[in-house]
């Protein structure tokens, strides 16, 4: 019966205080209320013990029909809420993800790609209301899903994504320029690049420059992320017989300043990711730093429950007057 039960005027219960007054009231009185007259003998009059013990029966039913009163009052309902989101300020978001040989380097578990993609799968998650596409570069680029609301499609593309897919190399310009390439015609609000590499540039036939003017010239905001430990990392240094890599300690070279350079630029920010956990907290940041506005409608079904308990008050006073005047007329 209170299951789901909300109450409109819940101050009114404070009323139900002054039912204990009431009861120590009629403890202390009822005898006042009752007339008297000894008799020097009763046995001249039948024996009728059990009527005068219920006479606080009628005081109790009074009390409950005033508790039902003030549980009326307090406009006992039923809410049933439907809600609407509505999506006021769309962000588009491109992750340009480098994928040359270096990502393979095992300074960050297990290593630099996966690390990634774990991450900007979780990234990815986070953002429902907002499109996300992905461009992949090393020697060159291509763009591996186009701007999508389908989170499913994009996380699958994510884990596609694989070194040897492409020359190896670090084209940070074209990773930048194909990543401006899908975002230019986008109609959304806020356009946002999301730009990792763990090297410096040295392929492909565009300037990190020059893409970063484009991205500019179209309102695309991005942050850059350099990835990878300070000083040396375990990195795949040439091939081995059967085709693997052979790993050894090599120097990390991120060109920073370009990558500072991107982000001011272009109204973004540059981050530096030495581990695991680093990298995860800038992405976190990222993440609060490109909200999407959400505007969200809610509808109210309120379903009133206050007639039972009105229903109820009414039949306890009749009965109460009833049984006074019937059955304890003798007594009252």
């Amino acid at each position: 019966m209170f299951e789901n039960i909300q109450f409109a005027n819940p101050q009114i219960f404070w009323l139900l205080l002054g039912l204990p007054v009431a009861v120590l009231w009629y403890f202390f009185k009822r005898k006042d209320q009752t007339a008297s007259l000894k008799f020097p003998s009763l046995k001249g009059f039948p024996k009728n013990d059990l009527l005068p013990r219920l006479k606080p029966v009628l005081f109790a039913m009074r009390l409950l029909a005033l508790a039902c009163i003030i549980t009326a009052m307090a406009r006992p309902q039923i809410r049933e809420i439907s809600t609407r989101t509505k999506t006021t300020s769309g962000i588009d978001i491109v992750m340009a993800i480098d994928v040359s040989s270096s990502m393979l380097a095992r300074d960050l578990r297990p290593n630099r790609l996966a690390a990634l993609k774990e991450v900007a799968s979780k990234f990815i998650e986070e953002r429902p209301n907002d499109r996300i596409g992905l461009v992949a570069y090393a020697g060159e680029s291509y763009t591996k899903t186009p701007i999508t609301s389908d989170k499913g499609i994009v996380l699958n593309a994510l884990r596609e994504i694989t070194y040897g897919q492409l020359a190896d190399g670090t084209a940070i310009g074209m990773g930048l320029a194909t990543s401006v390439n899908r975002l230019k015609d986008s109609k959304a609000t806020s356009k946002v690049i999301i730009l990792l590499t763990d090297g410096v540039n040295n392929s492909g036939f565009i300037e990190p420059e020059t893409a970063a003017n484009l991205a500019v010239e179209f309102g695309i905001k991005t942050y850059t992320i350099g990835l990878g430990t300070n000083g040396n990392a375990l990195s795949p240094i040439a091939y081995n017989a059967d085709g693997s890599f052979r790993y050894g300690m090599r120097e990390v070279e991120i060109d920073e300043a370009l990558l500072q350079k991107i982000a001011s630029v272009t109204g973004g920010q540059y981050f530096r990711a030495t581990n695991n956990q680093k990298l995860e907290a800038i992405y976190d940041e990222i993440n609060k730093l490109e909200k999407t506005e959400i505007e969200e409608f809610r509808y109210y079904n309120n379903e009133e429950k206050f007639r039972p308990w009105v229903l109820l008050a009414g039949i306890l006073l009749l009965s109460e007057w009833i049984f006074r005047t019937t059955v304890f007329k003798s007594f009252v």
